[in-house]
């Protein structure tokens, strides 16, 4: 894919925080006050986030409210982020029209399609947006919720680009909506880490976005960076060998429990 014949495109970014519109501040005052009150801030190394420019930013995936409390830490740090969401979730009435609206990106996750994401992905880069990624693709299977092997992708996107990695770490999450359930804990607060690092050196890859051999290393080397951050946040250290889902019987993507309760 040559980035040149790209024929999506997409507005440079404006306002404040850089990349907010209407829409955006809309969802941001009405979800901010709600997460200020259930959750409390640990966030560490918001100083590194670029303040402009094209980015992405890398994160662990626990629970389905990651990307709010993700996007809070950049919000609140000066970026208002464009991610690839599934694109069922751009269907759900007023939700649907609000994240469209804030300038979000549907994608079909696991068909023919979803090169497309790739392509939009470059534009917004293109744009100078700054992307949020979960290279992981999906919620962490690994029993521990240490991450994942990570998918190509976002590898691909930044030796394509040459646009920065930033990698993230998010421990609390899980605790305020675990994995795949629907019972949001309210109270207490619940203490959400965010940690950020300097950007990840993918100059080895350089030059080799279409050696698959070279973007799986790259993206092992991001999930590296990441869960080095995960592991200064837990306290703890990582397995010695990463979960990886193409080695499972796991469904790639979806709520795997549910799979496995309709297959008993």
């Amino acid at each position: 894919m040559n980035p040149a014949e790209l024929r999506i495109s997409y507005d440079p970014p404006k306002g404040r925080p850089l990349g907010s519109n209407p829409w955006f501040r809309f969802g941001a005052t009405l979800l901010r006050p709600i997460l200020n009150a259930i959750i409390k801030r640990d966030w560490r190394g918001a100083e590194k986030l670029p303040q402009s420019g094209a980015a992405i930013v890398v994160c662990n995936h626990l629970s389905y409210v990651d990307p709010l409390t993700f996007t809070h830490f950049l919000y609140n740090n000066g970026r208002a982020p464009r991610y690839l969401g599934k694109e069922s979730v751009f269907r759900i009435p007023i939700i649907g029209t609000v994240i469209r609206g804030a300038g979000q990106i549907p994608v079909s996750r696991e068909s023919k399609d979803a090169v497309k994401g790739l392509e939009h992905a470059i534009a917004v880069l293109k744009a100078g947006h700054l992307l949020g990624v979960y290279p992981e693709g999906t919620l962490t299977r690994d029993e521990n919720l240490w991450p994942m092997r990570a998918k190509t992708g976002v590898a691909r996107l930044a030796l394509i680009t040459g646009a920065p990695v930033y990698p993230c770490a998010s421990w609390g999450p899980e605790k305020v909506l675990p994995p795949y359930s629907k019972k949001l804990r309210v109270f207490p607060r619940t203490k959400v880490s965010i940690i950020m690092g300097d950007p990840v050196d993918l100059s080895r890859w350089n030059g080799r976005h279409e050696d698959p051999v070279a973007i799986q290393e790259a993206a092992d080397h991001i999930m590296d960076r990441i869960t080095l951050l995960l592991e200064e946040l837990r306290g703890e250290k990582a397995p010695a060998v990463r979960f990886d889902p193409k080695k499972s019987d796991l469904p790639r993507i979806g709520n795997y429990k549910k799979a496995k309760r309709k297959a008993q």
